[in-house]
């Protein structure tokens, strides 16, 4: 099954818990939390109080990914606020294996974010202790950019090393640039999770939207 996560990032953030609610009647898998702290990436986003704000509004799961600098520090945190999974940048740890599992000792399942330039290689050492894997397909701060064709061959990689170790039950992520335009190749290159800023919320009918990044949803 395609999982889709709009994120937040993309939506009215004065009517943040309206907006929502009105993915997850539309159709939406998780909500997509892109956290970004003005260091690790150019732009500042939101942090756990807002997270903390908006969790009574859904039940839908809470996929926080975090774009800041040194994530060891503010698990718990996020955890605290609300988040159901959380994924971290393999370039922002320096103890990435220390960080991966302080997320699953809290209970939660762990995920590590590569930013185009980094090479899938780096997940080797980590890989068996993944939940998810988040390849950026575009370069990480700001929604609205274009996907970076050369995604398509890391997604492709990756999804051989998880089915070479037997990996079956990881997640593999893309987030930057999903569109109706998109999504058929990336779903073809391996991802099962979807995330979609302004494919989803820059949309009146947000329902068509999700539906349209399905698997056949394109045509």
């Amino acid at each position: 099954m395609t999982i889709i996560a709009p994120s937040i990032l993309s939506a009215d953030f004065a009517r943040l818990g309206e907006e929502i609610q009105a993915v997850e009647k539309a159709g939406a898998d998780w909500i997509h939390v892109d956290v970004m702290d003005g260091h690790f990436v150019p732009n500042l986003t939101f942090g756990p109080p807002v997270i903390g704000a908006v969790r009574s509004v859904t039940t839908l799961p809470f996929d926080v990914h975090l774009m800041i600098e040194r994530p060891e520090l503010s698990l718990a945190d996020y955890i605290a606020a609300g988040a159901d999974r959380i994924t971290v940048h393999a370039e922002a740890c320096v103890h990435l294996h220390r960080t991966i599992h302080a997320i699953k000792e809290k209970g939660l399942p762990a995920g590590v974010a590569i930013n185009p330039a980094t090479p899938v290689s780096v997940l080797e050492p980590i890989i068996h202790d993944l939940d998810l894997v988040l390849i950026m397909t575009v370069n990480p701060g700001f929604g609205g950019q274009s996907f970076i064709p050369y995604s398509l061959v890391k997604l492709r990689q990756v999804r051989e090393m998880l089915q070479e170790r037997g990996l079956q039950g990881v997640d593999l992520q893309v987030d930057g640039g999903v569109n109706r335009q998109t999504a058929g190749a990336i779903v073809e290159a391996g991802a099962n999770v979807l995330v979609a800023g302004n494919a989803v919320f820059g949309e009146v009918d947000r329902a068509a939207a999700i539906a349209a990044l399905r698997p056949g949803g394109q045509a």
